[in-house]
């Protein structure tokens, strides 16, 4: 059984990454280049975030803790809100609002282009979260929430191309993200293979595993 102030406590601990950062800026603690410790901060924990999101599903079901399902909603908006603050100091801490060149930089820079292509993909993921969404769009929103996947491999890449040289870190990340994709692939595949196996009369069918958004 859950505990019952599991939820508010999560929601908490998902904002001591931001709590930090703003300590280190009182305490004049984010260095001698502020701009480049927020960046990563916010990238990091929005990658953190966005991998945690699509944990969810294997480790509800794998632990037969179904209820850990009501909190993948709110991990995927805080990776939306870490990675709005991510785009955020890049298009004004860094780039000053100037639209010309953040435009050229996301065509010049490949590393910039992943950034905002992840960033971009995980838009209407946030606006499509709430429950009437999910009713409006009906199956249609499990077809739209597989662009979390799209957006998690497009920040890894984001990620491996930024740093370049020492790429240990963000391949832990890839890894990761290569597991979780592949418990999914094989899920559907063993759900197809149990459907299809399954006598033709009468017997009921077994459900398929939910890999949309997961």
């Amino acid at each position: 059984m859950k505990p019952k102030y599991l939820k508010p406590l999560i929601f908490l601990a998902c904002l001591l990454p931001l709590a930090r950062l703003a300590w280190k800026a009182l305490t004049s603690g984010l260095g001698a280049n502020p701009i480049q410790v927020i960046t990563f901060s916010t990238g990091t924990w929005t990658l953190v975030f966005l991998l945690l999101t699509l944990t969810i599903t294997p480790l509800r079901k794998l632990s037969k803790l179904y209820w850990l399902i009501q909190y993948r909603r709110m991990l995927g908006l805080y990776a939306f809100f870490y990675g709005f603050l991510h785009f955020l100091t890049y298009i004004w801490l860094d780039q000053f609002f100037d639209v010309h060149s953040i435009y050229k930089d996301i065509l010049k820079r490949p590393f910039i282009t992943a950034g905002f292509t992840a960033f971009v993909l995980m838009i209407p993921l946030a606006l499509t979260s709430t429950r009437k969404a999910i009713r409006r769009l009906g199956n249609r929103w499990q077809l739209l929430h597989r662009l979390i996947y799209a957006s998690a491999i497009a920040g890894v890449v984001h990620y491996i191309w930024l740093v370049k040289k020492d790429v240990r870190r963000p391949l832990i990340y890839a890894v990761i993200l290569a597991v979780l994709l592949l418990y999914r692939v094989l899920a559907q595949v063993m759900s197809r293979l149990a459907s299809a196996s399954a006598p033709l009369s009468g017997a009921p069918r077994i459900e398929q595993s939910t890999i949309s958004g997961d």
